[in-house]
C-alpha cells in the first residue's frame, strides 16, 4: 500500500484513511442505535401511559428508573410517564440532525481522501487499472 491523500496538506497511509472512515461509520451507526432506543422508549411510554389512565390513581405502581425500582402510586407516576414523552420527540429530532450532520462529514470526508466504496460481491469486470490515477484513490470494500 502506498502513501496517499495530499489533499488536505498532510500525508496519511490508507489505513490511516479507513480506520479514520470506520470510525466516523461506528459513530453514525451509534447515533441511530440511540434513535432506535428512544424510538422504542416512546412507544413503551405510550403503551404504559394508555394501562395507567385505566388504572385507578392511588393503586401502588412500580417504574423501573437506571435500574432501580421506585414504589410509587399511578398519581405519581403518571405525569412523570407523560412529561417523559412530551420530551422524547425533540430528543428524537436531535438526534437525527446529528445523524445527518454525520452523514455529511462522512461525506466530505469520502470526497477529501478520494474514496470510493465497493460492496463486498459487487465488483466484477470494473476493476480499477493499475495506472497513475488509480494509485492516488482509495477503495474501501465494505461486505454485507
Amino acid at each position: 500500500m502506498s502513501k496517499t491523500s495530499n489533499k488536505g496538506g498532510k500525508t496519511r497511509s490508507n489505513e490511516e484513511v479507513f480506520a479514520g472512515f470506520q470510525s466516523l461509520r461506528n459513530e453514525q451507526r451509534q447515533l441511530a442505535n440511540k434513535i432506535s432506543e428512544l424510538e422504542m422508549d416512546l412507544n413503551e411510554h405510550k403503551i404504559v401511559i394508555e394501562t395507567l389512565h385505566a388504572v385507578e390513581p392511588k393503586r401502588k405502581c412500580f417504574r423501573m428508573i437506571g435500574g432501580v425500582l421506585l414504589e410509587r402510586t399511578v398519581a405519581e407516576i403518571l405525569p412523570e410517564l407523560e412529561t417523559n414523552k412530551e420530551r422524547l420527540p425533540s430528543a428524537i429530532q436531535a438526534l437525527n440532525e446529528q445523524l445527518a450532520r454525520k452523514g455529511q462529514e462522512i461525506n466530505d470526508y469520502i470526497e477529501k481522501h478520494d474514496i470510493r466504496v465497493q460492496r463486498g460481491a459487487q465488483h466484477s469486470a470494473e476493476e480499477p487499472s493499475q495506472d497513475s490515477s488509480s494509485a492516488k484513490s482509495n477503495v474501501l470494500v465494505a461486505s454485507g
